[in-house]
């Protein structure tokens, strides 16, 4: 069986460290999010998120187990660490990618956010992110 970690594995954590992680394989659409659950989730007028193969992520937080929460019920849930309160990933129900916060990974070079999710709640008083992915062939 082949594995998605061909390309890059990187990993992350959790502010105090309780939980920590690995992922392996293609790092796709790097973007940041204005929508109102990462503004609330994240203490601020957005969020960055990178996603990464769900079959190539391991949790290597032997000590604590990842805390979840619904933002959209039944469809869409968060996950943090149950002590620090970090915001760490999304996950869809039957999704095949898990969204991991941009500044939860250790290393997070080359990861350059390409578009921002819901612009039309972002705050007025900062620049929006620049639409840079290439057109569609």
């Amino acid at each position: 069986m082949s594995t998605p970690c061909e390309d890059t594995t990187r990993s992350g954590g959790c502010l105090c460290r309780l939980i920590r992680f690995t992922v392996c394989g293609e790092a796709d659409y790097p973007h940041t999010c204005s929508c109102p659950h990462c503004q609330k989730l994240g203490g601020g007028p957005m969020m960055s998120w990178v996603s990464f193969p769900l079959e190539g992520f391991v949790s290597s937080g032997v000590r604590g187990e990842l805390a979840w929460y619904y933002t959209f019920e039944g469809e869409t849930k968060r996950g943090f660490c149950p002590r620090c309160g970090s915001q760490l990933f999304a996950l869809d129900d039957g999704g095949t990618s898990i969204g991991v916060s941009l500044s939860a990974l250790d290393d997070s070079s080359g990861l350059v956010p390409v578009n921002q999710s819901f612009r039309g709640d972002a705050v007025c008083w900062l620049p929006q992110v620049p639409d840079s992915r290439q057109a569609a062939s």
